[in-house]
């Protein structure tokens, strides 16, 4: 049995044999080995203060098929580096392919010219030469490394990094495991970006067919589920595009192990096993959980958190959650399954080698909901021919709603709105055109709780054109109209052309909710709502101006970008003045999750305003139809990219840089925030 304290006897040892010799025992580190394949007291992981790594190509075997990867001295995943807080650290990385290559430090606070971003921060490595990246390690916690040159991401060139901490760790526990999660193709990673060019969800097989079609006309009947598809094919969506990359294509990884291999970490029975876990996937945000084992999260992103007990979380891609166990003598799967629930990995925790737990079935694929689009305002959509009563996955619940099934027959198409009386609502609305623009609406006026509605119960056949809405009496429909007053229309003053297909009428903060697929599952799901720094949040100021940012695509071609408009586009950089305290309000127009990510700086998540523990992540996933800020202060001089991390939306466009400057004006200011506590 080799445990923590074993390990760190015995690392320093290791690192210098290994640094001296330039020797890899075997493709796969030692840490990432299975306790079932081989010896984790053959310790291959590199520590101390200085590193040679080599970037090269390999044939590689992933789940028993062979591949061509992209590796660092001869591994994949890449070494784990293991730092101390307070050291300086010096890396030389040598470039043994035919074309550049980099390494970025995904989360360290460091100088921008060692943070490894081409075109960015630096030139980039060309092949034959050797880049020496030092800077001093500000920080503890666990992190990971990563490839920022082409798609050589998706082909293995990512490791992970644990940082001690100085002061040691505020949680104990007997035992690390390190779970490196991400996802495998065997394709030419350009010839699924190609792929994906000429049709965005070509790989996702999970869509609606004929069985599924038949069954929702039995449900809604012919007319409704006509305008349920027609709707969807409106926004060139189609409800079940949760992932653009699936298990069609992906083997997934744990370690570098496929589901196959099984992957086992062993324990002793009563121990405390702390799990590391770190998406490092190119393109997958996992569902993670271990059936009949509670998670205690401990850190995020690399930073503490107050302990909160849960027993799944939604990991988005480049996200990092510490967890600790306590299991019991016998074997429990670690079960990892892809959002869109096409395929999954798993591995064993368990006390003896050659123990299995049962492996949980994939669970029934999520899908999309009105939720998600936000009160999308679909372009060119035909609105005219929309029927409502198809909106059969609409979720008034989120919206505080309280609402009647709605009737399947009922045809909305025929509803005459030149006849309601909006006034009396308490609406303001522009003059009715035949071409309505919802996004002119200021349903921010709406009270509905004062508007003493009463409802007819509606019919099969109902004629909306007659309705009433003034006689509605909401409340007596137990209807929880609270959160009406502080919906508000969203304004979109970006770029709206060929390149934005949607955009969200009212979306709204949704960080209470666990993930897509996850709103009911039968037990608990983190939310970001519920983490909390354990430490204070070192700048308590309130921000001194807001900033907004929409995330943007048209879906069907493959295009995605910040305000409309991707980075081979830009003009102009995003800029921070140094030391300001600013409020990134990010507003998702998409109907995917994209898991954002800034460099150099951390986001303080406004989970609770006002709160001085806000949880600090350095990558947060944007939900669709979400609206939510975090606040940054802009301590770091340089340039920092800024961008999502799903690597294929990042290639294609949905890249910014963040310049941080002294004594420059606030060019984007526009909302004084002084007056916020």
């Amino acid at each position: 049995m080799f445990n923590r304290r074993d390990f760190l006897k015995s690392t320093g040892a290791a690192s210098t044999f290994i640094a001296a010799s330039g020797v890899t025992p075997g493709l796969l580190p030692a840490w990432a080995q299975s306790n079932g394949r081989a010896d984790l007291s053959g310790i291959n992981v590199l520590s101390g203060t200085e590193y040679d790594l080599h970037v090269g190509k390999k044939r590689v075997m992933i789940d028993g098929k062979p591949g061509n990867g992209v590796v660092v001295n001869d591994q994949l995943p890449a070494p784990l580096l293991r730092w101390k807080e307070g050291d300086d650290i010096t890396l030389r990385v040598t470039n043994h392919l035919k074309v550049d290559t980099s390494i970025h430090w995904h989360g360290i606070l460091l100088p921008f010219q060692m943070d490894g971003v081409p075109g960015v921060t630096f030139p980039g490595i060309k092949p034959g030469e050797t880049f020496t990246y030092k800077f001093p390690v500000k920080q503890a916690g666990t992190y990971w490394y990563h490839s920022h040159s082409g798609l050589q991401e998706q082909s293995g060139h990512y490791g992970p990094i644990i940082i001690e901490p100085k002061n040691g760790y505020p949680q104990e526990f007997d035992r690390e495991y390190v779970v490196v999660l991400s996802d495998w193709t065997f394709e030419n990673p350009h010839r699924l970006f190609a792929k994906l060019k000429k049709m965005g969800h070509g790989y996702n097989f999970q869509q609606r067919d004929l069985a599924e079609f038949l069954s929702d006309v039995r449900k809604n009947g012919l007319g409704a589920t006509m305008a349920d598809r027609n709707m969807w094919g409106a926004m060139r969506m189609t409800p079940t595009d949760l992932s653009d990359v699936t298990g069609a294509s992906y083997t997934y990884l744990i370690n570098g192990h496929g589901p196959n291999d099984n992957w086992t970490g062993i324990f002793n029975p009563g121990e405390r096993v702390r799990l590391r876990f770190i998406n490092s996937s190119a393109m997958t945000i996992f569902n993670v959980r271990i059936p009949g084992l509670p998670m205690t999260v401990v850190q995020a992103d690399g930073l503490d958190v107050k302990s909160v007990e849960t027993d799944e979380f939604q990991m988005g891609v480049a996200e990092t959650y510490d967890v600790i166990v306590e299991p019991k003598d016998q074997a429990y799967t670690l079960m990892c399954e892809s959002i869109e629930r096409a395929g999954f990995v798993r591995a064993t925790l368990a006390p003896r080698a050659g123990m299995e737990a049962e492996v949980p079935p994939l669970r029934e694929r999520p899908k999309l909901t009105m939720k998600d689009m936000g009160g999308m305002d679909h372009g060119d959509m035909d609105h005219g021919s929309m029927d409502h009563s198809s909106m059969t996955e609409m979720d008034h619940a989120a919206m505080g709603h309280t609402m009647p099934e709605p009737e399947p027959t009922v045809d909305h198409s025929t509803m005459d709105h030149s006849q309601m009386d909006h006034a009396a609502m308490g609406h303001t609305m522009p003059e009715p055109e035949p071409t309505v623009d919802h996004s002119t609406m200021d349903h921010s006026q709406m009270d509905h709780a004062a508007m003493g509605h009463t409802m007819p119960e509606p019919e099969p056949t109902v004629d909306h054109s007659t309705m009433d809405h003034s006689q509605m009496d909401h409340a007596a429909k137990g209807h929880d109209m609270s959160n009406m007053e502080s919906m508000e229309m969203q304004a979109h003053n970006h770029r709206k052309d060929h390149g934005v297909v949607n955009t969200a009428m009212s979306p709204v903060s949704r960080l209470h909710e666990p993930g897509i697929g996850l709103e009911n599952v039968p037990h608990r799901a983190l939310t970001y709502m519920d983490l909390e720094a354990l430490e204070m949040n070192p700048d308590m100021r309130a921000p001194e101006r807001e900033m907004e940012l929409h995330l943007t695509s048209n879906m069907e071609r493959y295009m995605w970008s910040f305000d409309g408009i991707k980075f081979s586009e830009i003009k102009e950089n995003i800029f921070f003045k140094k030391d300001e305290r600013i409020r990134l309000t990010m507003v998702n127009d998409t109907m995917m999750p994209h898991p954002i990510h800034l460099h150099g700086m951390f986001f303080d998540v406004v989970t609770v305003e006002g709160s001085h523990f806000k949880p600090r992540k350095h990558t947060i996933i944007v939900k669709p139809g979400e609206k939510l800020s975090v606040d940054i202060t802009a301590d770091a001089i340089g340039d920092w990219a800024f961008h999502c991390h799903l690597m294929y939306h990042m290639h294609a466009g949905m890249f910014r840089v963040v310049s941080v400057r002294e004594n420059l004006p606030n060019p984007h200011a526009h909302h004084n925030m002084g007056d916020m506590s």
